[in-house]
């Protein structure tokens, strides 16, 4: 799912008309389109190396970057590799491994669902802050909400579901989270 929510991604924001709009904001967010492309990327990586090093108390030291040079097909490709070494990472994972996260320490499947809320939620900030058509696919939120956020109401589209988890939209009956967190704890 990793790979196909990169697809998805890059897939949308491919559509980006002008370089010069990557130095907008990303909607809803402090950071340019630029930057949260890059805090995409810098994620997927972390995860994947949080789960091959099991810390349990602390962030590694790897940290990854796309080239802020590069055109926009090498950043895009950059999501798609950062997404299949997650997606590897997690295929490689043994049952019982575990590392830490702020929100909960996690197995392969949480660190899998925390990278499938990352690449879903910024493609949706990215496209936003871009103009760009975009619709999350239900197919692949589902799961992601489904590990993260338990208790978040049923009933709704898991695409619209995400956002409201995540603060970035509302549900009938419940309003914009200001304040959020996932629950990564294995379950």
């Amino acid at each position: 799912m990793l790979t196909e929510a990169a697809e998805h991604c890059t897939d949308v924001l491919a559509e980006a008309p002008r370089a010069e709009d990557w130095t907008r904001p990303a909607h809803g967010l402090d950071w340019s389109c630029h930057a949260t492309l890059d805090h995409l990327a810098l994620g997927l990586i972390g995860y994947a190396g949080l789960l091959t090093a099991r810390p349990t108390d602390r962030y590694i030291a790897l940290f990854a970057s796309l080239d802020p040079e590069a055109p926009l097909p090498a950043r895009l490709e950059g999501i798609r590799i950062a997404a299949a070494l997650l997606a590897a990472t997690v295929r490689g994972a043994d049952p019982g491994d575990r590392a830490w996260h702020p929100w909960g320490h996690s197995d392969a499947a949480g660190f899998a669902a925390m990278g499938l809320v990352e690449i879903l939620v910024h493609t949706d900030d990215l496209a936003r802050g871009l103009g760009l058509a975009r619709r999350l696919p239900d197919e692949l939120c589902a799961p992601a909400l489904a590990r993260l956020f338990p208790d978040a109401p049923a009933g709704h589209s898991p695409a619209g579901t995400l956002l409201w988890a995540t603060g970035r939209g509302t549900l009938p009956g419940h309003g914009r989270r200001l304040e959020w967190a996932w629950d990564g704890t294995v379950r």
